[in-house]
């Protein structure tokens, strides 16, 4: 099967892209199609994030473990794109350079049976020029969140309040 998938730059501006793609192909190569179509080098770290329905982030699908022993971190190598996006799943974030944080929506938008003679991935739509540097992040803190109530009973924590 292939997937229809468009993927939007975060952002004001109205940039995406819209890929069509085996669903059996690993997140590593959609990826790298990703970084294509976008017109990056692709050498920089990289994440996919599940979501829910709101683009709340989830689990992390990484480029590399680049954790000292090991972990239990998701290697995007090792899942496959139809393990992750589905009907009922339609939607992943995907982070490009954690030093830019490039950070993209990703909507399965159709799924369709493969074309004989086209070759995949495939850009079937692009719309927008990548700016020459990402947009600004604004981070808002939580205004229902009151700093005054955090650590009133410090019975609750899980530590020793002598521990030095």
């Amino acid at each position: 099967m292939i997937y229809k998938i468009r993927i939007i730059l975060d952002t004001k501006e109205d940039i995406f892209r819209d890929i069509e793609i085996e669903a059996s192909t690993t997140l590593e190569d959609f990826h790298n199609a990703i970084t294509q179509a976008f017109g990056f080098l692709g050498n920089e770290m990289a994440s996919f994030y599940t979501c829910d329905e709101e683009w709340i982030q989830d689990e992390e699908i990484a480029l590399h473990d680049i954790s000292e022993n090991g972990s239990d971190i998701r290697l995007m190598n090792e899942t496959f794109l139809e393990d992750i996006i589905t009907e009922d799943t339609p939607k992943l974030i995907y982070v490009y350079d954690f030093l830019s944080m490039w950070t993209f929506f990703v909507e399965l938008a159709d799924i369709v049976p493969k074309e004989d003679g086209r070759t995949y991935p495939n850009i079937l739509f692009s719309f927008g020029e990548l700016p020459d540097s990402p947009p600004e992040k604004k981070f808002e803190a939580d205004p229902s969140f009151d700093f005054d109530d955090t650590f009133d009973n410090y019975d609750d924590l899980d530590f020793d309040e002598n521990w030095n």
